[in-house]
Parts: structure tokens; C-alpha cells; sequence
């Protein structure tokens, strides 16, 4: 059974950094997507970046160049590094992944596995 416990997030100024991580266990290879979304109150949930098996990364306009997503295949974690964090920034962010072999993509509905969710606040 595949788990995704997630750590980290927690309120920063503007300016300021903070690291998620998300500790994934029950797959049998590396080959699957994995990503981090955000949801604002009263927004959608939004993928921020993705990274599959073979380290191929993506992000949205407004985090490229501030946000780095890393997967740390013998420890089997997934990060997300936020830095110059936004007010924009604020939501709870969730890791999440796809059944094995799938590619990444954008819809949210399309993965099936999910962290408990970690709160991030930057204040202005």
C-alpha cells in the first residue's frame, strides 16, 4: 500500500525559506510521477511542480527559479525547496503521486495517492 507522509511548511516572512518533505513507501521501483500541489482558500488545487522516475522536473510560471523539487530515490523522499516565498505563496500544500508507470500530468484528479497536507503562511 503505497503512503505519503509529508513534513515540513510553517509561517515565514516574506523573503524567507522553507523546506517540504514527503516521506513515500509501498512502491516497488522509482517509476512513477510524483508532485507537489497548493490550494489557497477559495482557489483550486494547483500542481507546483512535478518530478517523475528519471528526474524530469516541471514548475508553474510563478514559482520557476524560486522553487526546486528533488526526489531522494534511497531514502525515498520528495522535496520541495521555497525560497524569496511570496504572500501568494500561502496554502496548503499536499504531495501526491500516480500509479506506477504513469506519466505526469496536470490534473489533480488524475493522482491517486496523497499526503496529509502541510500548511504554508508567509506574511508580507
Amino acid at each position: 500500500q503505497v503512503q505519503l507522509v509529508e513534513s515540513g511548511g510553517g509561517s515565514v516572512q516574506a523573503g524567507g525559506s522553507l523546506r517540504l518533505s514527503c516521506a513515500i513507501s509501498g512502491y516497488t521501483d522509482s517509476r512513477y510521477c510524483t508532485a507537489w500541489f497548493r490550494q489557497a482558500p477559495g482557489k483550486e488545487r494547483e500542481r507546483v511542480a512535478y518530478i517523475d522516475g528519471y528526474g524530469r522536473s516541471a514548475y508553474i510560471e510563478s514559482v520557476d527559479g524560486r522553487f526546486t523539487v528533488s526526489r531522494d530515490a534511497a531514502k525515498n523522499t520528495l522535496s520541495l525547496q521555497m525560497n524569496s516565498l511570496k504572500p501568494e505563496d500561502s496554502a496548503m500544500y499536499y504531495c501526491a503521486s500516480r500509479f506506477p508507470n504513469s506519466r505526469c500530468v496536470e490534473d489533480a484528479t488524475n493522482y491517486k495517492y496523497w499526503g496529509q497536507g502541510t500548511q504554508v503562511t508567509v506574511s508580507s
